[in-house]
């Protein structure tokens, strides 16, 4: 649970329970785990070579009549 959402949601004047529940579902759903970011560093790492690709298809034609 985020402790500073849960004060301002009980200073809003929230009711404890709701207040609680509210900070736990955020905290759940807003906050990456490990696993999460291992994952998008492989995928960024697949979409990196796949850019790379992209270019190099599209520069060496265009390369090629004027180097040879």
């Amino acid at each position: 649970m985020i402790s500073e959402v849960y004060a301002a949601f009980r200073s809003a004047g929230v009711d404890e329970e709701n207040a609680r529940k509210a900070a736990e579902a955020l905290s759940n759903d807003a906050l990456a785990t490990k696993a999460d970011i291992a994952r998008i560093e492989r995928e960024l790492l697949v979409i990196k070579w796949m850019l790379g690709v992209v270019v190099a298809a599209t520069v060496i034609p265009l390369l090629k009549p004027l180097l040879g």
